[in-house]
């Protein structure tokens, strides 16, 4: 029965599940995996966050109050000694210990500062082109709001994780599509050609896989010139380190190839005439696409805990600019997350994302063979 057999006729689930391409399968089957679902939902706001960063965090990068150095979050009120009065923030305080002689941060009820939404704040360019200073909210002047608290220079944290995050989720996907494009074309060319195309090919995979990731790290760094734009010096490292990071999918696409070009099909496209390019592109690659979606999918979060990692050692992204590896150099210390443990917080960030896309990636694995 084909499709246009039951043109005009009620199919069955046994027929539509038969005459379903492979796509429409795998989309149902990753829709039944629960917890990839809730995390392509959760991924799907944190770069909405992200994209409108600016607008959603009420400061910007470079605003500070010596005044409220390493305070604690603050509170959000609706009711002031028993009357609705709308939601807003006590003044904050600061006050010395007697015996230690630690800052103790203390909320002064005589001043209230109410919420404001849609409010003027720092200027900036949302999506980087319009310029504007509206924030999504703020308080009234002369009060602060820190959702998650201050930084050791007196930063808004809530601010700095949410303009972090631009740097985060989005310049290590950079380096990924580099890697996966250079993997799947040297990789194949390697499986596909084999002789001696296939042994040079090894043997420079062999040698960039050898290379240490840390001290590769650290020249680069020290090779870059230091007017550049941090965030700059970062794309470029991460682009360049991208160039050599290909080796793993390559192995594997190399594998697959060599695998399927004896297949009867391949045998029979080379018979027909067809260029071997249009083998690559429309037989091979395409028959285990669904692999690749994964391996891309998994190997997101690996470049995030690679930027991480970076930031945090100081070889990444640099203070001003910021990223969440750079929030949590502060929270080294173990001091310091004893006292002041709101500075964890863009480590659960960190989690969650890699989490999501980790969910997300054996969602896909799972769904990649549809008629299992």
């Amino acid at each position: 029965m084909t499709l246009e057999d039951v043109k005009g006729k009620k199919m069955t689930k046994e027929e539509e599940y038969y005459l379903a391409s492979q796509w429409t399968l795998m989309r149902r089957k990753f829709k039944k995996h629960k917890l990839a679902t809730v995390s392509l939902w959760v991924l799907g706001f944190m770069y909405f966050v992200a994209l409108f960063g600016n607008f959603i965090a009420p400061y910007d990068l470079v605003s500070y109050n010596s005044k409220i150095v390493n305070a604690p979050p603050t509170k959000v009120h609706l009711f002031h000694e028993g009357k609705y009065i709308g939601p807003f923030v006590y003044g904050i305080k600061m006050e010395r210990d007697p015996v230690t002689k630690r800052k103790i941060y203390t909320e002064n009820t005589d001043e209230i500062y109410r919420i404001k939404w849609f409010t003027h704040g720092s200027e900036y360019k949302l999506f980087g082109i319009i310029k504007t200073d509206i924030h999504l909210f703020g308080v009234e002047k002369g009060g602060v709001i820190l959702l998650m608290g201050a930084d050791s220079m007196g930063r808004d944290l809530f601010s700095r994780m949410i303009l972090g995050s631009q740097v985060s989720l989005t310049v290590p996907f950079a380096g990924t599509i580099i890697s996966f494009v250079l993997g799947i074309i040297i990789g194949g060319i390697a499986g596909y050609f084999g002789g001696a195309v296939d042994t040079v090919i090894s043997r420079v995979i062999e040698v960039l896989s050898s290379l240490p990731t840390i001290p590769l790290w650290m020249a680069l760094s020290a090779a870059i010139p230091p007017d550049i734009p941090i965030v700059r010096v970062y794309l470029y490292i991460t682009i360049i380190v991208s160039f050599i990071s290909w080796t793993g999918l390559a192995r594997i696409v190399r594998g697959k190839f060599i695998s399927l070009r004896e297949e009867d099909y391949i045998l029979a496209a080379k018979v027909a005439g067809v260029s071997n390019w249009k083998i690559i592109t429309r037989h091979l690659i395409p028959g285990f696409m669904s692999y690749l979606i994964v391996s891309l999918t998994m190997s997101i979060p690996g470049m995030i805990i690679g930027e991480t990692s970076m930031s945090f050692l100081g070889l990444g992204i640099r203070s001003p600019a910021t990223s969440w590896g750079v929030l949590l150099q502060e929270a080294q210390d173990i001091t310091s997350i004893a006292m002041h443990p709101w500075k964890l917080i863009p480590l659960f960030a960190v989690i969650i994302t890699v989490l999501a896309f980790n969910f997300i990636g054996d969602g896909l694995r799972d769904a990649a063979d549809p008629y299992k």
